[in-house]
């Protein structure tokens, strides 16, 4: 995510943060979520808006990154699932 994400989601002048009120600037910042809740379901990653975003399940033009043609890679994502399935812990 540092690599991807954070410049748009970092307070107050990340275009994500403005829009959403993500910040990912500190694992606590990213288990709050955004204004619409939860990012992140520990446990769950299909259901998890954040790994909808990055697939582009929840609608092709939300896929993150958006400031970008390219898609993460499907590593990233896989590894992004799993430790999301594994309990997203801060570690």
């Amino acid at each position: 995510m540092e690599a991807n994400c954070i410049k748009c989601h970092v307070p107050a002048n990340g275009i994500g943060y403005q829009k959403t009120g993500l910040d990912l600037t500190s694992y606590e910042s990213l288990m709050k979520g955004s204004v619409y809740g939860p990012v992140i379901r520990p446990g769950n990653s299909r259901n998890s808006i954040l790994t909808m975003l990055v697939e582009g399940r929840a609608d092709m033009s939300l896929r993150m990154p958006h400031d970008t043609d390219q898609a993460l890679q499907q590593r990233d994502i896989e590894i992004l699932r799993l430790w999301i399935d594994q309990g997203a812990k801060n570690n």
